[in-house]
C-alpha cells in the first residue's frame, strides 16, 4: 500500500480567533512559543516515520500568509519529514477543480473551514497525489511507536471471516493519566445528563478485552485509517459542527460498510490546558446531535441507504440518537445556568438552542446525501491529476 499521514492543524492570526460556525476546539495563536505541531512533528521524527505527511493549515483567510510563514518555520526544523504544507493558497486551486468536477453540489463540501470539509480536503489531497489508504493524526497527539504505521494498516482491505470487508478501521489514545477510557472523576448536576463517559468506557472496555480486530461502535478521529475503497467512496460530512469522526461511521453504514476497531494500535493525546469556551462548545455538540438524530432519519426514509438505528450503537452512541436527547439538553442547558460563570450563554441556550438546532437539521439534514452522490465522480476526477499535484507539491 501506499499510505499518507494526514495532519489537520488549526491556528489564529495575531489578534484572531476563530469564531461562530467555523471554531474549534483549540486553535493555536500565531505567537504561542510551544505550539502543539511543533511536539506532535517531534514524535513523528523520533518515530522515524518516512511516509508522506499532508499538513492542512485551518486559519482565517485573512491570518493566511502569515500562518504559513510560521508553519513553514517550524516544519523546515524537521526536514527528515516529508511534510507537504497545504494552506487556503493550495486548497483553493484544488476548490475550483472540484466545483467544475460537481457544479451541481451545493456549499464547500471540501475546503479547510469546518471540520467536515477539512476532513474531505485531506481524502482529495491525498486522492491526487495517489495514495490508496489515509492515516489521520491530530497535531495535538504524539506517535511513541515506530510501528505506528505498519500497525494502522494491518488489516486494512482485508476481509473478516465473515467476508465483511475491513476498509475503514480507528484505534485509540491513552489520555494524560495514561489511560485509554474517559475521565469520570467529573461529577455533579451539570454531568448528570450530558456525559457519554460511562457508557463509552462500558464499550471501550469489552473492545479492549476482545479480538485485535473488531466491529466499533466509537472513532477516534487522530487514530483512523481509511483504505481508498472506503473514502473513494465515503465522504465526511461537511455540514456537521463537530464530530464528523464518528459520523463518518454512520456514513459508512447507510452505504453498508463498517468501521473496524484495532486494540493494538494507538498513541498519546495531550490537549491543551485550555480547550475554549465551555458554552460554546455545548451548543455545537446541540446542533451536532439533533442534526445527527434528523440526518439518520431522513436517509431511512431512502430506499437507496441503509438504516442506521440507535439500538444498532448501544450502549453508545445509541442514547443520544434518541428523542430523550431533547430532555438532556433542556436539563443541562438550564441546571448550567443556575450552576456555572456563563449564565447568560446558557440560559440563551435553553431559551432557543433547541429550537434553533432542529430548524437547522429540518433545513440541512438533506444535504450531506445530496453531496455524497457527487463525491465519486470528485474523487475519481482528481485521482493522479498531475497539474494539481504540481501545485502541492511546489513543482
Amino acid at each position: 500500500m501506499r499510505p499518507v499521514l494526514v495532519v489537520p492543524s488549526y491556528w489564529t492570526g495575531a489578534g484572531l480567533a476563530a469564531q461562530g460556525q467555523f471554531s474549534y476546539d483549540h486553535a493555536t495563536a500565531l505567537n504561542d512559543s510551544s505550539p502543539e505541531l511543533e511536539r506532535c512533528l517531534n514524535s513523528l521524527e523520533r518515530a522515524h516515520i518516512t511516509e508522506r505527511i499532508l499538513l492542512l493549515v485551518v486559519c482565517p483567510l485573512t491570518a493566511t500568509a502569515e500562518v504559513a510563514a510560521r508553519v513553514r518555520s517550524i516544519v523546515q526544523a524537521h526536514a527528515a519529514l516529508n511534510i507537504v504544507i497545504i494552506t487556503n493558497d493550495e486548497a483553493r486551486p484544488i476548490m475550483e477543480r472540484v466545483s467544475q468536477l460537481a457544479p451541481r453540489a451545493i456549499g464547500e463540501g471540501i475546503s479547510l473551514r469546518g471540520y467536515g470539509a477539512i476532513r474531505n480536503m485531506g481524502l482529495a489531497a491525498a486522492s491526487i497525489l495517489g495514495h490508496d489508504a489515509v492515516l489521520f493524526i491530530d497535531d495535538d497527539e504524539l506517535i511513541t511507536d515506530a510501528d505506528f504505521v505498519e500497525r494502522g494498516l494491518y488489516g486494512l482491505n482485508q476481509e473478516t471471516r465473515q467476508r465483511r470487508p475491513i476498509i475503514a478501521k480507528t484505534g485509540y489514545f491513552y489520555n494524560s493519566a495514561g489511560s485509554p477510557l474517559a475521565d469520570t472523576t467529573k461529577a455533579g448536576p451539570c454531568y448528570r445528563w450530558w456525559t457519554k463517559r460511562i457508557e463509552f468506557n462500558r464499550w471501550m472496555r469489552a473492545a479492549l478485552a476482545g479480538t485485535r480486530i473488531s466491529r466499533s461502535n466509537h472513532v477516534c478521529g487522530g487514530c483512523m485509517a481509511l483504505s481508498a475503497r472506503a473514502y473513494m467512496r465515503v465522504a465526511f460530512d461537511p455540514y456537521i459542527t463537530r464530530g464528523e469522526d464518528l459520523d463518518y461511521l454512520f456514513n459508512l453504514m447507510l452505504f453498508g460498510y463498517d468501521m473496524w476497531f484495532d486494540n493494538q494500535w494507538s498513541l498519546w493525546h495531550e490537549p491543551p490546558a485550555h480547550m475554549g469556551e465551555y458554552a460554546g462548545r455545548f451548543m455545537q455538540d446541540v446542533y451536532r446531535w439533533v442534526y445527527e438524530r434528523e440526518k439518520l432519519a431522513f436517509a431511512a426514509r431512502q430506499r437507496e441507504f441503509n438504516q442506521v438505528t440507535p439500538a444498532a450503537l448501544m450502549p453508545y452512541p445509541g442514547p443520544w440518537l434518541t428523542e430523550a436527547l431533547d430532555e438532556r439538553i433542556q436539563k443541562t442547558a438550564l441546571i448550567r445556568s443556575f450552576l456555572t460563570s456563563e449564565h447568560r450563554a446558557y440560559a440563551e441556550i435553553w431559551r432557543h438552542g433547541l429550537t434553533d438546532a432542529k430548524q437547522y437539521a429540518r433545513e440541512n439534514a438533506h444535504r450531506y446525501l445530496a453531496f455524497q452522490r457527487f463525491w465519486p465522480t470528485i474523487m475519481n476526477g482528481l485521482w493522479g491529476d498531475a497539474k494539481l499535484g504540481q501545485v502541492l507539491l511546489g513543482a
